[in-house]
């Protein structure tokens, strides 16, 4: 979540500050090139869902730097023997750079750059931290978000998923950005109201054991429930028996949206709920799952011919507990000195990067499906049918890109699935799409290891 009227420079590690202030002194004056990209895959994944990218814009039209954040890194010990004109500098401090991405929504490969920067090299290092955290995270909810709302579907019928994590979510901040990651990847909607009013998303909620707890009875809890809500009502029924709960729902006499089962067997419960529900001529009352859930679970449920409508998912999804981080890193790919560049690559073990401006060239079938994907320099000629993934967003630090709204951002991820091998979307053992450097870019890579050597 972005709000600019709440400044974000000093979300940074101190090494890239204390970096800004050595090229500063050392009239370091060239552009860099810094790309952002994902090593490796989690465990039982085959590819990731780009999520974040809005903000990250947001904050790099804001960044500035306060008097009262330069004092106080006057004061920190590291910068005892900086010069003056480096917080002057900072004081007129503005992003001017250029910024290439791939879309929200989109479908990428670990080795992909997400994100691609040329900038001055002091303003291409500051950001590095918070651009990192923001499509980490987003990126990493979305990812695990569209498994669970892909295992809802797997018979393709049309359930939905409903956004239930922000108790578990890490902090409030996260709770919100959680939500909207997961509405981008398929789920229906939140029940985070910050999240459903900032972004758009519909939101979704019902009440708690509390309610039921705290009427004398379930049915006087449930009349007063539908009282205020007779459109709306899903009622909570496993609060005390979930057979009894079914039965004292029909009680009402009224019509009412459905129930929800929080606890317990969901397929026997749902199966027992659902002809209950139908026995009396409620076969329109739509049964909600939810506890715990996460997409084996869901996927079992469906296998197993639940009557279970829409799912409720929580903490397994906001904090994508079985695969808790991405690996994301930034790194630098060129610099430009007298008007002359100078590619640059690691090549230590397991953690070589490749060099120069890269462009994603996904090459497709006459349909639209995905072949595979190359990785190549941006001057690369690629003869197969293909289309390119990173576009200009920011231009010399002017926005060249309006970000399509969120719902259009989730029909298009969906659209993107798709186009995807069935194979690769396996939620064990899946398929490893395929993933290649060009000739180029490896050629590149080799005359420069040969010369470190």
């Amino acid at each position: 979540m972005q709000n600019p009227r709440v400044n974000q420079a000093l979300i940074v590690d101190l090494y890239e500050l204390t970096m800004a202030a050595g090229y500063f002194d050392n009239s370091l004056n060239i552009d860099a090139t810094f790309e952002m990209f994902i090593r490796d895959l989690p465990l039982n994944r085959s590819f990731l869902v780009s999520a974040g990218l809005y903000q990250v814009v947001e904050y790099l039209k804001h960044l500035k730097f306060e008097d009262e954040e330069i004092e106080y890194l006057r004061k920190l010990p590291p910068f005892k023997h900086v010069s003056n004109d480096f917080f002057d500098y900072l004081r007129q401090f503005e992003f001017r750079g250029d910024v290439w991405a791939i879309p929200e929504g989109q479908i990428f490969f670990p080795g992909e750059p997400l994100l691609r920067v040329t900038a001055p090299i002091i303003e291409a290092q500051i950001i590095e931290t918070y651009v990192l955290s923001m499509l980490n995270f987003q990126t990493m909810v979305a990812s695990k978000s569209a498994r669970v709302a892909q295992a809802a579907r797997i018979d393709e019928k049309d359930r939905g998923v409903m956004e239930f994590g922000s108790r578990r979510a890490h902090g409030p901040e996260a709770s919100v950005l959680a939500a909207r990651a997961s509405y981008i990847a398929g789920c229906m909607g939140t029940s985070n109201v910050m999240a459903g009013k900032k972004f758009d998303i519909p939101v979704y909620g019902t009440a708690a054991h509390s309610w039921t707890m705290a009427f004398d009875s379930e049915t006087a809890a449930f009349e007063a429930y539908h009282r205020v809500f007779p459109e709306s009502t899903i009622l909570l029924i496993d609060t005390y028996d979930v057979k009894e709960g079914a039965k004292n729902a029909l009680k009402l006499n009224k019509k009412f949206q459905g129930v929800r089962i929080d606890s317990g067997d969901l397929l026997e419960y749902s199966k027992i709920v659902r002809k209950i529900l139908d026995d009396n001529d409620y076969k329109d009352a739509i049964i909600v799952a939810s506890g715990d859930l996460d997409e084996f679970k869901i996927k079992a449920l469906v296998e197993n011919n639940a009557p279970i409508n829409s799912f409720g998912v929580g903490t397994k999804m906001v904090t994508s507990e079985d695969a808790p981080s991405l690996g994301g890193i930034y790194k630098l790919v060129e610099i430009e000195r007298d008007d002359k560049i100078q590619y640059k690559s690691k090549f230590s073990d397991e953690k070589a990067t490749y060099p120069g401006k890269k462009q994603v060239y996904r090459i497709v079938d006459d349909n639209g499906n995905y072949l595979k994907d190359v990785i190549g320099l941006v001057k690369d000629q690629i003869p197969e049918k293909h289309k390119t993934l990173l576009i200009k967003v920011i231009n010399k630090g002017k926005l060249v890109y309006e970000s399509p709204n969120l719902k259009t951002i989730r029909n298009n991820f969906i659209e993107h699935l798709k186009k995807l091998n069935d194979a690769c979307k396996r939620f064990e053992n899946p398929e490893t799409y395929p993933v290649l450097y060009s000739k180029n870019i490896q050629q590149l890579f080799n005359e420069l290891k040969k010369r470190e050597i």
